[in-house]
């Protein structure tokens, strides 16, 4: 099998804290031909992994550097302060960035938020990674704002979070590298993620052919419609007696139109009072 042959794929990359389980279960159902190959990467390594065609399209958080990059928005996380679960933060439902002035925020270096002053005091070193940050959280070093999705990715026992209700949100889009026009199976994901259904005429889900026969029954049911208003032996579809009128049953001629042969309300055309009645 040459390279041109080869069976169609497509790579999905995704972003810690989002999961994309539902539309891939949905294509999956869509397109039982056309394997998914999921490819996590960190939010920072994201758009490039696209621009270097590491993946067909990637579900990623926005700000981001879109370079070279198509861009849907999908939806805006809560963003959140994660603490010990005996931290006075845990006893209200929500707080605003002032409530942590005094807190040691912990910033760490793949944070996705897009912030213009950072919350509270800072620490003495920024964490590598948020997960690095989390287990600093339950050492009781400091507190640590992020997405909710991060915040429930990272959970332990030993820690909650809470709404924190001025802080910058996250958002999550679904990318891919500009063209024109837009794949095919890009377009099939995009369909997916915007809830278009199956039958949409928007993306490639239908072949030419199907669409046409969807609408009605095609020109096959056309044309069985107007073979069987036409009697061969006289009778007119259109007249008072003709088989129309008296093709009412179960097998009438307004009912035939399932095929181009003689219809059964041809044959009731025949028995009918005006069946044989002559010009």
């Amino acid at each position: 099998m040459t390279g041109s042959e080869a069976s169609p794929s497509f790579r999905l990359a995704y972003v810690p804290g989002v999961t994309p389980s539902k539309w891939v279960r949905i294509w999956n159902e869509r397109l039982p031909d056309v394997p998914l190959t999921l490819v996590q990467v960190s939010a920072a390594e994201a758009p490039d992994t696209l621009r270097d065609g590491g993946a067909d399209a990637g579900l990623v958080r926005i700000p981001a550097d879109r370079g070279g990059l198509a861009a849907i928005p999908l939806y805006t996380e809560t963003t959140v302060v994660v603490v010990p679960k005996d931290h006075l933060v845990a006893a209200v439902e929500e707080v605003s960035t002032a409530d942590l002035a005094d807190e040691i925020v912990l910033h760490p270096l793949d944070d996705t938020l897009d912030w213009e002053a950072l919350p509270g005091r800072p620490a003495f070193e920024r964490p590598a990674t948020t997960a690095d940050a989390v287990e600093l959280v339950a050492a009781g070093i400091g507190v640590l704002v992020v997405p909710q999705s991060l915040a429930r990715l990272h959970h332990r026992r030993d820690l909650t979070y809470r709404t924190v209700t001025d802080a910058p949100a996250s958002r999550v889009a679904l990318s891919w590298p500009e063209a024109d026009p837009t794949p095919d199976l890009v377009e099939h994901f995009i369909g997916i993620v915007r809830g278009r259904t199956v039958n949409s005429t928007r993306g490639p889900q239908r072949g030419p052919q199907d669409a046409k026969d969807a609408k009605g029954g095609g020109r096959g049911a056309a044309a069985g419609r107007a073979a069987a208003g036409r009697n061969p032996r006289g009778g007119a579809s259109g007249g008072k007696g003709g088989a129309a009128k008296s093709g009412g049953g179960k097998g009438g001629t307004a009912k035939g139109g399932r095929g181009a042969g003689p219809a059964k309300g041809a044959r009731t055309a025949k028995g009918a009072k005006g069946g044989r009645r002559r010009p």
